[in-house]
């Protein structure tokens, strides 16, 4: 892949430019998305994303969107309880190829086909080896191009590679990246080949954004580059990351609420149940984590249908020290739940039973105001040990997750 049309935009700019190029190319404008996707907050993509327009606000799905299964082998349709990854890979590609099939027998054509290499809001999935290029295959025989958000996986967080569509060795017809490229700063960009950007240029209207290739933020963005090459951030990933989640998956040994640990690099989910056998979410003892995490000055936060998982992006500078801290106060804190000690604080859920499929702005109603500085937090002035002031001072920064 080339890359011949690149610009310094916000990120829903990013994907939303992405439509336009695939539908100009193909001619044709329904998109197919994955279940629980999010693509960003501009109508076009709130329109592609079931994460919102299938939750309270939301307005439903549009006719020219099809939705296909998410490929979650823990929680999903098909299960690696029952099959190979092969055959799952498989399968939730032919749930790919009957969207086309529908979309076809009510004289609909598919334009793209849009996903996360990698799915975060719904609940850090990683999807079954080759099922990109089995999906990609169909889509493209339709007629429509593939597009890989890499918006909050990619720039090496996956470790094994700077881009996690490498994962499956597939290669997209577009890439749309964001705010990882300017480590907070608000910055973007569209790749794709020269015969897409060729045949959106010929359109004849121009595509004019105010701060489009602005030399501050392209300056930014090099600077990054630059960084993750010098400091092998890309390697800290793959090492720490593995790290991590060995250590979570020793405290799934220990802990029967967590059901499920997936992940790459430093991208993992750790999927909270009240029972094994039956995967009932456990929603609230994921928000209770939550809270007497950030009561520790560590900032999780967590997604899926049943916000259920707790999700584990660190900044990329993150170190093995830090990662024992994570783990010994994850270890904590699920002890309290196994004891029951401590009556569950959840902020805005009471049970499990009180929260909806999804609910409007999952993943960030846990957030806090938070000042990043090369991937570390200032907190407070005081250290607090079970709600108690020790008057202790605290380390000077913490590192977020």
């Amino acid at each position: 892949m080339s890359v011949s049309h690149k610009k310094s935009i916000y990120r829903s700019e990013a994907n939303d430019l992405a439509l336009r190029l695939a539908r100009q190319y193909t001619k044709n404008y329904d998109v197919i998305v994955l279940d629980h996707a999010y693509h960003g907050h501009l109508t076009s993509l709130i329109d592609i994303s079931p994460y919102k327009f299938n939750c309270p606000g939301g307005e439903g799905k549009k006719e020219w969107v099809h939705i296909a299964s998410n490929p979650d082998v823990y929680r999903g349709k098909y299960r690696d309880v029952d099959l190979s990854l092969e055959e799952l890979s498989q399968l939730y590609a032919d749930d790919v190829k009957q969207q086309i099939d529908e979309a076809e027998k009510k004289g609909r054509k598919i334009g793209a086909f849009i996903a996360e290499s990698l799915q975060s809001c719904a609940g850090q999935v990683i999807h079954p080896p080759g099922y990109f290029n089995k999906a990609w295959k169909y889509v493209r025989e339709a007629g429509g191009l593939c597009i890989a958000d890499e918006v909050q996986v990619g720039f090496g967080r996956v470790g094994h590679h700077m881009w996690a569509f490498q994962l499956q060795d597939a290669v997209p017809d577009i890439v749309t990246v964001g705010k990882p490229f300017g480590n907070g700063h608000p910055i973007s960009a569209v790749i794709t080949t020269q015969a897409i950007a060729r045949s959106f240029a010929q359109t004849g209207m121009e595509y004019f954004n105010t701060f489009g290739g602005n030399p501050v933020s392209c300056a930014i963005g090099l600077a990054v580059l630059e960084v993750i090459e010098k400091e092998n951030l890309r390697g800290n990933a793959l090492q720490v990351g593995e790290y991590m989640l060995q250590g979570m998956k020793e405290l799934q040994q220990k802990h029967l609420i967590i059901g499920d640990v997936r992940g790459v690099g430093m991208f993992i989910g750790v999927e909270l149940v009240k029972d094994r056998n039956t995967k009932q979410p456990a929603t609230a003892e994921a928000q209770h984590v939550i809270y007497r995490m950030k009561e520790n000055y560590i900032l999780l936060s967590a997604d899926g249908p049943h916000r259920n998982v707790l999700k584990f992006k660190p900044p990329m500078v993150f170190t093995i020290k830090n990662a024992d801290r994570l783990l010994h106060q994850l270890d904590l804190v699920l002890s309290e739940i196994a004891m029951g000690s401590d009556e569950l604080k959840d902020p805005g859920v009471g049970s499990a039973s009180c929260v909806p499929k999804c609910t409007e702005s999952q993943s960030h109603q846990n957030d806090i105001v938070k000042v990043l500085i090369k991937g570390e937090v200032k907190v407070s002035n005081e250290v607090k040990v079970n709600g108690t002031d020790t008057g202790e001072p605290p380390n000077k920064v913490q590192k977020v997750v």
